[in-house]
């Protein structure tokens, strides 16, 4: 396992110690999950798009066309 050392704001380590305590977690393992998340949410970003890339627009606009035009369920109206 690596380690990082980081520096801070006063307002931002206040912030995530508290976040922390608010999940039950400790300061370190708060941040980790965030930069989990983050690391996942641009690696997912990354393979759409490379999975664009083999794709094209005439087979994508053909399965829209065979998505029924139906209101939502009640439960996923925004």
């Amino acid at each position: 396992m690596g380690s990082l050392s980081i520096r801070l704001s006063e307002s931002l380590h206040k912030r995530l110690k508290e976040m922390g305590e608010k999940e039950g977690i400790s300061m370190n393992q708060f941040v980790t999950l965030a930069v989990n998340e983050k690391v996942s949410s641009m690696m997912t970003v990354d393979y759409l798009k490379e999975r664009a890339k083999k794709r094209d627009r005439k087979t994508f606009e053909e399965l829209l066309e065979k998505v029924p035009d139906t209101e939502p369920e009640e439960f996923d109206k925004l």
